[in-house]
């Protein structure tokens, strides 16, 4: 299904996984890490590759302690899209967050939606395929939506997904519930 919204690969991982990737031929990288991680060790035997770091905290509010993904991220992960188109059918991008589940999600289906306005709804379900444990940051998809001039397509697209994942793995909403997500569960 990717393969019909963005002409190059696309892989989602955690960073425990990153090794796993290095002979992938990975043409760009989209890290997005907690504000004091270090740099993935993994990135020093991966071929050349363009490379975007965003760092911010895993969360979907304004939370003491806590460094919440801003505008300007997203932002920055929009043009860091621009760039991939240019990467064709020998692209391959990796997008990465700590466990490769709320972040990196998030930020794949904003790209993949970003490159086709009007299937953004399509650009959520590749998750299930992707990354069939994915659970996006809300935060994040409401500023592309906002930045992206999507009027609530993309919200609406995330909601859609949760309820087809919940749907497949039912269990994930205690999961959700006691991480303190229990808010963004579909109604």
């Amino acid at each position: 299904m990717v393969r019909t919204l963005v002409p190059f690969d696309v892989t989602i991982c955690g960073i425990p996984e990153l090794d796993q990737f290095r002979d992938a031929r990975v043409s760009h990288v989209l890290s997005i890490i907690d504000p004091q991680e270090p740099e993935p060790d993994s990135f020093r035997f991966y071929p050349s590759h363009e490379r975007l770091t965003l760092r911010f905290d895993d969360v979907v509010g304004a939370y003491p302690g806590f460094q919440a993904p801003g505008r300007d991220d997203v932002k920055k992960l929009l043009d860091f899209g621009q760039s991939l188109q240019s990467s064709g059918k020998d692209g391959h991008l990796l997008v990465h967050c700590h466990a490769g589940i709320s972040r990196s999600t998030a930020a794949t289906a904003i790209l993949l939606a970003q490159h086709n306005p009007g299937r953004e709804r399509e650009a959520f379900l590749a998750l299930l395929d992707l990354r069939p444990h994915a659970w996006p940051n809300t935060r994040m998809v409401d500023y592309a939506d906002e930045l992206l001039e999507r009027k609530g397509k993309m919200l609406m697209a995330l909601g859609e997904y949760r309820r087809a994942l919940l749907e497949r793995k039912p269990h994930l909403a205690e999961i959700i519930r006691n991480i303190g997500r229990g808010n963004e569960l579909p109604k």
